[in-house]
C-alpha cells in the first residue's frame, strides 16, 4: 500500500526507475493470459509501479478494478488506478475510489476523459443529480474532488502533453503553453507528480520539461515529471496511435522506419532502438527528482523488455549479483540454469526452455540416452527442482523472447487489433479506451452530417471507399492499398445497402516483400483468404442466411445488437492471414473465431450508439441512426478458396 511519490523518494540518488501501463483484455482468456504475463513481467523487470487504464465514460470500470486488484493484491505490484471522470454516472466516481482504496490502492492518474456531453450521455430516466458531468467538467475538478473527500490518503498524478493537447476547443492549435495555465492550476489543486502523453520529438520534451522547471509560479520545481514513451509494435499501429494522440513523428525517425515497415520484425527491432535512444537522451539530464520513464505497453511483453534491458533500467538485487558471478565462468551466453544449493555437485545442464516454475519429471533409474533428459530425474535427484525457480535471468530472457518458453512473450507478436488472437492479453483496442468515434463532435458533424434516409448512410459508406471521405464511424483510417483491389466489389456490395466495414482479398502465395500484399521478413511468402463484413437489414439477413449454410467454402459469424448470434460453426478458429519464412513456424496474424466476433459484436454496435449521440434525441436523424442499430445484423463472411478468391464477390453479388 504504498504511494508513487514515496517510492520514488526512497530510490537511492542517481537511481533510474520505470513503470508500466496495462489496460483490461477484451475477452477471459486474454485477460487470465495478462495475469501470467504480468507475473513473468513483475519478477523479470521490477517496475517500481504499474498503471491500469479507465474506458472512455466508465466503460471498462468493471474490468479495470479486477485488473487493479490482481495487480495490487495477487502480485504485490504498487498499482496506479486511472480514472477518468466525463460523461458517466456520478457514482461511478465515487465507487471506483472506495473500491481502489478498499483494495489497497492509494495512487490515482486524475484524467478528464472526452469533452463533457451530458445530454448526449444521459440514459432514459436518469436525473440531472446523477450526471458525473455536473460536478466534473476538467481533470482539476476531479483532482479537487479527491483531495476533499480523501485528504492525503491518495497520490494524484495528472497529465501533461509536451506537444500540447488537441481538444475540440482548439483542435487545430496545439500549444504547450496554452495548456500551461491548466497545469498549473492542476497541480496546486493537490497533484504529487505528472505523467505526459506519448511522444517521439524528444526536443518537444526537453523545451516541454525546462518550460515547466522555470516557471515563475515555482509548483514544478521540484516535482517528478515523467516522460511517457510507446515501444513501436508495429508501423500500422505507430501510424494509428500518432494519429489518434496528435504526437509528431521526426523526419529521422519516420525515414528510419520507413524503410523496414514492410517487416513486422525489423520495425520492432528498429522501434526498440528508437525508444532507447529516447531513454538515453533523457536519462543524463539534470531533475530535481529521480529520473523516471512511463512505459505504454499494449500489453504486450518483448519489445519493452529489450528497452529496459539495453537502457540498463532494471535494477540488480543482491541475489542476481551472487547469482551472476557463481556461474557466468561456467554457462555458455543465453539462459543460463542455476541449480539450488544441494544439487551444485552434481551435473549442471543448459536448458532453453527453463521457466519460472520447475517442471513434472519422470523419476528414471538411468537416464536416457537418445531422448530428451530435460524431463527427466534420477532417484537421487527426485524432488529437486531442475532449474532455479525465480532467477531473474531466465524470466527475462523468456520475456524477451528467448528459448521455446518465450513464445509465452511472442506468440502475440503480431498485434493485430481485433483481427489477432482472442487469447492474446493484447487482443482488441490498442489502447483498452473502449467503444468511441475517435472524432469529436464537431469533426464527426463535418464528416457525417446530418443522414436523414438510409441511402445517406449508404452514400457514406461509397464515399469513403471512393476515397472522399476519410473516416467513417467504424474506421478512422482511409482504405489500404491492398483494400483498394477489391474496391469495386465493396462498391457493388455498399449500392446493395449492405454497409462494409472490413474486408480482404484473396492471396495465394505472394512473395513477402509485394508492395501491396507483403508482410513479414525477406524471402517468405503470404496467403490470405477473402472475407468482407459488413452490416445489412434484418430482411436481407433472412435470405442471406440460407444461402451461406447451404454452401460448403463458407464459414460465417453474424449478429445483432440485441445480443443474437448465428453462425455455419461457432467452434472453427479461422486464419484468415498467414505467412511462410525461413527457419520460423507459420505466422498466422490474422484470426477470426466466435469469441473475438463476439467481442467486436459488442463494441460495433456500441459505436452505432456513440454515432447516435452526437445528434439531439428528437431528430430525423437520430431516429435514423437508432432504427438502423435495431435493426441492422452484422455479418463476417469468410471464403475458404484463396486459390479462386473471386468466388466470394461473385456469391455475395448474385
Amino acid at each position: 500500500m504504498e504511494k508513487i511519490t514515496d517510492k520514488i523518494k526512497a530510490l537511492p540518488d542517481g537511481a533510474n526507475y520505470f513503470s508500466l501501463e496495462f489496460f483490461p483484455p477484451k475477452t477471459s482468456m486474454g485477460f487470465a493470459n495478462l495475469q501470467t504475463r504480468l507475473e513473468r513481467m513483475s519478477r523479470a523487470l521490477r517496475p517500481l509501479f504499474v498503471t491500469v487504464t479507465w474506458g472512455a465514460g466508465g466503460s471498462t470500470a468493471t474490468k479495470s478494478l479486477e485488473l487493479a486488484e490482481m495487480c495490487q493484491r495477487q502480485l504485490g505490484l504498487t498499482t496506479c488506478l486511472h480514472l477518468t471522470c466525463t460523461n458517466m454516472n456520478r457514482s461511478l466516481v465515487d465507487d471506483a475510489l472506495e473500491q481502489a482504496r478498499a483494495l489497497g490502492v492509494r495512487n490515482i492518474l486524475a484524467l478528464r476523459g472526452d469533452a463533457p456531453r451530458s445530454e448526449e450521455y444521459r440514459d432514459e430516466g436518469q436525473s440531472p443529480d446523477e450526471d458525473s458531468n455536473k460536478d466534473f467538467t476538467w481533470a482539476i475538478d476531479l483532482v479537487r474532488y479527491i483531495r476533499k473527500q480523501y485528504g492525503d490518503y491518495f497520490c494524484v498524478g495528472v497529465a501533461a502533453y509536451p506537444e500540447g493537447h488537441a481538444d475540440e476547443s482548439h483542435p487545430d492549435h496545439q500549444d504547450p503553453l496554452f495548456d500551461l495555465p491548466y497545469l498549473v492550476e492542476k497541480t496546486r489543486a493537490g497533484a504529487d507528480f505528472i505523467m505526459t502523453q506519448l511522444f517521439f520529438d524528444v526536443n518537444a520534451f526537453d523545451k516541454f520539461e525546462k518550460m515547466l522547471r522555470e516557471h515563475e509560479s515555482g509548483v514544478f520545481k521540484t516535482i517528478p515529471i515523467i516522460p511517457g514513451l510507446m515501444p513501436i509494435q508495429s508501423y500500422q499501429i505507430l501510424r494509428r496511435t500518432t494519429k489518434l494522440s496528435h504526437a509528431s513523428l521526426p523526419d529521422d525517425i519516420l525515414r528510419r522506419l520507413d524503410a523496414v515497415k514492410g517487416d513486422d520484425e525489423l520495425v520492432k527491432k528498429v522501434g526498440v532502438q528508437i525508444i532507447s535512444e529516447l531513454v538515453e537522451h533523457i536519462k543524463p539530464r539534470p531533475s530535481p527528482a529521480r529520473r523516471g520513464f512511463h512505459f505504454y505497453t499494449l500489453n504486450l511483453e518483448k519489445a519493452v523488455s529489450h528497452i529496459l534491458e539495453d537502457c540498463k533500467l532494471i535494477q540488480p538485487t543482491f541475489e542476481d549479483e551472487d547469482e551472476e558471478a557463481v556461474f557466468s565462468e561456467l554457462d555458455p551466453p543465453g539462459i543460463t540454469i542455476s541449480p539450488p544449493k544441494a544439487a551444485l555437485n552434481r551435473e549442471r545442464r543448459r536448458l532453453s526452455s527453463v521457466n519460472s516454475s520447475p517442471h513434472n519429471r519422470v523419476i528414471v533409474s538411468r537416464p536416457s540416452k537418445s531422448s530428451n533428459t530435460s524431463f527427466e530425474a534420477s532417484e537421487s535427484e527426485a524432488g529437486i527442482p531442475k532449474s532455479a525457480i525465480n532467477n531473474r535471468a531466465n524470466t527475462l530472457a523468456i520475456s524477451e523472447g528467448e528459448g521455446s518458453l518465450g513464445r509465452e512473450a511472442t506468440w502475440d507478436d503480431y498485434p493485430n487489433g481485433r483481427w489477432g488472437d482472442a487469447r492474446s492479453p493484447a487482443f482488441g483496442e490498442i489502447d483498452g479506451y473502449g467503444p468511441t468515434l475517435h472524432v469529436s463532435t464537431a469533426q464527426a458533424l463535418r464528416l457525417w452530417g446530418h443522414p436523414v434516409e438510409v441511402e445517406d448512410i449508404s452514400t457514406l459508406f461509397r464515399r469513403h471507399i471512393r476515397g472522399e471521405l476519410e473516416a467513417i464511424p467504424w474506421s478512422e483510417q482511409g482504405l489500404s492499398p491492398e483494400t483498394s483491389t477489391i474496391s469495386r466489389e465493396l462498391l457493388a456490395l455498399n449500392a446493395k445497402g449492405w454497409w462494409t466495414v472490413a474486408s480482404q482479398p484473396a492471396v495465394n502465395g505472394l512473395n513477402s516483400t509485394n508492395p501491396v500484399f507483403g508482410w513479414g521478413p525477406k524471402n517468405g511468402f503470404v496467403f490470405q483468404k477473402p472475407f468482407v463484413e459488413f452490416f445489412l437489414p434484418g430482411k436481407d439477413w433472412e435470405k442471406l442466411q440460407p444461402r451461406l449454410d447451404e454452401h460448403d467454402q463458407i464459414t460465417y459469424f453474424a449478429g445483432n445488437a440485441h445480443g443474437d448470434f448465428e453462425s455455419s460453426n461457432e467452434e472453427s478458429v479461422n486464419p484468415v492471414t498467414w505467412g511462410t519464412f525461413a527457419g520460423k513456424e507459420i505466422v498466422t496474424p490474422t484470426i477470426i473465431e466466435a469469441v473475438s466476433f463476439r467481442s467486436w459484436q459488442e463494441e460495433a454496435y456500441s459505436i452505432w450508439r456513440e454515432w447516435q449521440r452526437i445528434y439531439p434525441t428528437r431528430s430525423q436523424t437520430n431516429k435514423l441512426l437508432g432504427s438502423c442499430r435495431e435493426d441492422f445484423w452484422l455479418v463476417n463472411v469468410i471464403w475458404g478458396d484463396f486459390v479462386e478468391g473471386q468466388g466470394l464477390w461473385e456469391f455475395l453479388l448474385e
